[in-house]
């Protein structure tokens, strides 16, 4: 969980009352062995970065991940990575250090968040850090524009902004990273159209629909 209380008063209000488009983000996507959490392993980081509306072209971070045990062949048919690829790739403790550097002083976005930051936050003993950045779910906003009714898979909020992922790309940590910062970008207008201008609006509506999906903002 993010807590807010774990940063001064200060820069609390300075998040919460910060527009939309003022903050920085790092839109992430990771691949693993699996979908359980608690168990399974990252495969592969991937994120881009977002700054002043825009992604930052430059700013990719993007590794495989050496998950010191087998990828199941029901994993490797869904992202493509097989053991052959991971071996000599970084540990999750290195790769994991690696990307909390590049996100420091973000706002975190994923898809379905509550999944990716599970996997980070069980290595946070290794990797020496701990992942307490603000976090935005594309799930959770889509949720606010269109409604709990809707499906908010990823591949349903792109067909609806017309965003079109490559086969090839879908499954695949950058392209999912890609697909993700693109909807989130064009989230951001349709947010500020209903109210939704700075940080705390937009937080103060995701709460709203905590039944669909657990608010990493929220304390414990």
């Amino acid at each position: 969980m993010y807590h807010f209380d774990l940063l001064s008063k200060e820069r609390n209000a300075e998040l919460l009352d910060s527009r939309l488009e003022d903050l920085t983000y790092v839109v992430f996507d990771t691949e693993t062995t699996g979908l359980t959490p608690s168990s399974d392993e990252i495969v592969q980081i991937a994120a881009v970065r977002l700054v002043n509306g825009r992604r930052v072209r430059r700013e990719v971070f993007d590794t495989l991940v050496d998950p010191g045990r087998p990828i199941p062949q029901s994993s490797t048919e869904v992202h493509g990575i097989t053991e052959d690829m991971v071996k000599g790739a970084p540990t999750m403790a290195e790769a994991g250090k690696r990307f909390h550097e590049f996100a420091r002083g973000a706002v975190l976005v994923a898809h379905n968040a509550p999944f990716d930051m599970e996997f980070l936050r069980r290595h946070e003993p290794a990797i020496g850090a701990s992942f307490d950045h603000p976090v935005l779910d594309t799930v959770l906003l889509s949720a606010v524009v269109y409604g709990q009714l809707e499906q908010h898979s990823l591949d349903a909020l792109t067909a609806r902004l017309g965003i079109t992922i490559p086969e090839e790309a879908r499954h695949t940590a950058i392209g999912d990273t890609v697909a993700t910062a693109d909807a989130f970008l064009k989230l951001i207008p349709m947010l500020k159209s209903r109210g939704l201008v700075t940080f705390g609006d937009v937080l103060g509506e995701v709460r709203r629909h905590g039944r669909l999906l657990k608010d990493l903002n929220t304390p414990s």
